[in-house]
């Protein structure tokens, strides 16, 4: 059997092993199941593709590919130890930027052993040559697209530059003018190639992945997380072609739709436009915050706020990315058992895009040990807050919001929220009264049925814990 053969057959089982693996990590009881056969996918493809790539090198070829291989691992390995769970949407987005730049060097290396020497004397037959162009072309400006997109993406998330949008004049007609000109560069390139529209190409693909994200807001960015994961994935698709790697192209495409997919729900669940956010906001104007006078907030500390509890029949607690970043979900956990045995009904109410990552609190409550049943979404629970008699939002600001439905001209009106200011009693875990993510004030805080327990969300739910 042939070394070709092999690898092809390898082919097919790890593209298998990756459709399980999707499969699994739908659902919360196959999401181990679900990673092991990601590895094992992952470990076939790897060595198949290298296995057949190395066959007829030279042996430094191979040595230096198995250096770049063990550094790679070894960094990868070394990350996914230190990064704590208020990391990963930021590590996801740096990763995505990996795909996508190695997408922009596939795609130059196939121009240089192919178009660079005028499409002679290498293996691409003269019909197909025009394939190749296209090829090496939209696989460029994919990849570049994702790669400074992923980067503007990771420092919003890290908070080292501004989560709020930018809003150049005329944006939308700049990211208009950005395809229209790959569109034409694109029908040059096939007719003619050269070295000047490639550069040209990589260019406007680099500025306009960072205007696109750039013009995102803080609210939506877990959707830019999604759809970036989605670009990675056709730009590692269109790799594939130009590697003639069937494995990768399947790969690509099942991420790329996948990602599509999943940022399409989210889309729906925060009543945004699909097409507007992936267009960089396309058709939305610019918004700010009122300064709206909503009067004085009113405080509680941790010993009333543990009476309340205790006399309460029922509680829902609303988890934030201020939960994880206080790492509050073992004490959180320890609440919800202690209530529990006192007779309390306790359940959580999950916003889809709670955190900065899609599913990132649903990881972190079962990472404490919380039952899965008593985690609901944010559909299956908002019509309970009416018959609740205390509600605890613990770190979480924009999804709490009321502005979202009461407020048309707030910059999250018509974002679906949880209606938290429903219930009888409502005790708001945060540092300060500083907006959130978005930007925008909260009403909530200064509701009659709202009460302010500053500090650190963790202390905090320890010294409600004592006081029990």
């Amino acid at each position: 059997m042939s070394a070709e053969t092999i690898a092809k057959a390898a082919y097919i089982v790890a593209a298998l092993l990756f459709i399980l693996s999707l499969a699994g990590l739908s659902k919360h009881e196959t999401s181990k199941q679900g990673i092991v056969f990601g590895i094992a996918g992952m470990a076939i493809a790897l060595a198949a593709t290298i296995g057949y790539a190395t066959r007829d090198v030279a042996a430094v070829a191979v040595v230096l590919l198995v250096i770049a291989v063990i550094i790679g691992a070894g960094i990868g390995l070394w990350r996914a130890r230190v990064v704590e769970m208020t990391g990963m949407p930021e590590l996801i987005a740096l990763l995505h930027s990996f795909v996508g730049l190695a997408a922009v060097l596939v795609g130059w290396d196939g121009y240089y052993a192919v178009e660079a020497k005028g499409g002679a004397q290498v293996e691409v037959a003269q019909n197909l040559l025009r394939i190749h162009h296209a090829e090496v072309f939209i696989g460029v400006f994919i990849g570049a697209v994702t790669f400074t997109g992923s980067i503007v993406a990771f420092l919003k998330l890290s908070a080292r530059i501004k989560s709020a949008p930018l809003m150049l004049p005329g944006k939308n007609a700049l990211n208009l003018g950005a395809l229209a000109a790959f569109v034409a560069l694109t029908v040059v390139f096939v007719i003619h190639p050269s070295l000047g529209l490639l550069v040209a190409v990589t260019a406007v693909a680099l500025a306009l992945g960072w205007h696109l994200v750039a013009s995102i807001g803080g609210g939506d960015m877990p959707v830019v997380v999604s759809m970036l994961n989605s670009y990675s994935g056709w730009a590692a698709a269109a790799s594939g072609f130009l590697l003639n790697n069937n494995l990768l192209i399947v790969t690509g495409a099942l991420v790329g739709s996948s990602g599509a997919y999943l940022s399409y729900i989210m889309c729906q669940a925060m009543n945004r436009s699909f097409i507007s956010v992936i267009a960089g906001g396309f058709g939305i104007e610019a918004k700010t915050g009122d300064e709206t006078d909503y009067g004085e907030h009113r405080e509680i500390n941790a010993e009333d706020t543990a009476d309340l509890l205790r006399e309460a029949s029922s509680v829902i607690i609303t988890p934030g990315y201020g939960m994880a970043v206080a790492q509050a979900q073992y004490p959180v956990a320890d609440l919800t058992r202690k209530l529990r045995e006192r007779g309390v009904d306790v359940r959580f109410g999950i916003h889809p895009v709670a955190g900065r990552l899609p599913g990132h609190m649903n990881v972190l409550l079962a990472e404490a040990k919380v039952p899965y049943d008593i985690v609901l979404e944010m559909d299956e629970i908002n019509d309970d807050f009416p018959e609740t008699s205390v509600v605890l939002v613990i770190g979480a600001n924009d999804t709490v919001n009321p502005a979202a439905t009461d407020e048309p001209g707030s910059p999250i009106a018509g974002m679906p929220v949880l209606h938290v200011w429903e219930a009888e009693n409502v005790i708001v875990f945060k540092r300060s009264m500083a907006a959130g993510y978005a930007g925008v004030q909260n009403p909530l805080f200064f509701r009659d049925n709202s009460q302010m327990l500053f500090g650190d969300a963790k202390a905090r739910v320890e010294d409600i814990l004592r006081a029990l």
